[in-house]
């Protein structure tokens, strides 16, 4: 076996043949199964309930943060470039240093810059309620989890089973405090 992945390591061309072959993929549960389609219907739902003006700054968004947006431009520039240098037989309608490019150029990125911050501050308002949904979750994952340490260390005093007398169990047992969380979070008394 050292040997093979000697070779491999030196023909990489071979290391296909001689890789084990991939794990069989497991599938996935139903309850998993059954989130993932429910958050996708959510984002259909939200991706379907956008304005017009919505989506129209997100496609433009989408379209300006592209390679071809980029070629576009590249290639827009070198055609304006050789129309307006006299490297071409027509007479150049903006001559040197190109005011004219100067000032579209510098509409279009106004106008560039505000269709991304409208895209950023959906994006921005979607993350937030992300967010807000996990706090939720997690709180109220905390609140089951201390419930059910409860329950267990219950059972185990009743069949006297010694780790349930162990004090650091009486700091797991309590509710968690968002607010005092927050508060040492923040480094003090107060928000």
């Amino acid at each position: 076996m050292r040997i093979l992945n000697l070779l491999a390591r030196l023909q990489p061309e071979h290391a296909q043949v001689i890789a084990p072959p991939p794990e069989p993929a497991r599938p996935i549960s139903a309850a998993v199964a059954h989130n993932i389609a429910t958050l996708r219907a959510l984002r259909h739902a939200a991706l379907a309930s956008r304005s017009a003006e919505a989506r129209a700054a997100d496609t433009i968004t989408a379209f300006s943060g592209s390679m071809p947006f980029l070629y576009l431009h590249a290639a827009w520039f070198g055609v304006w470039m050789v129309l307006n240098v006299g490297a071409h037989p027509l007479v150049g309608f903006d001559p040197y240093p190109f005011g004219l490019l100067t000032m579209i150029v510098s509409l279009e990125a106004i106008f560039l810059a505000t269709f991304v911050l409208i895209s950023q501050n959906k994006q921005g308002i979607a993350a937030d309620r992300r967010a807000e949904l996990d706090l939720q979750i997690n709180l109220l994952s905390e609140y089951e989890i201390t419930r059910m340490l409860r329950l267990v260390d219950a059972m185990a005093e009743k069949l006297g089973v010694a780790e349930a007398f162990d004090p650091a169990l009486d700091d797991l047992e309590t509710d968690t405090q968002p607010e005092e969380v927050l508060r040492n979070l923040q480094g003090g008394d107060g928000p």
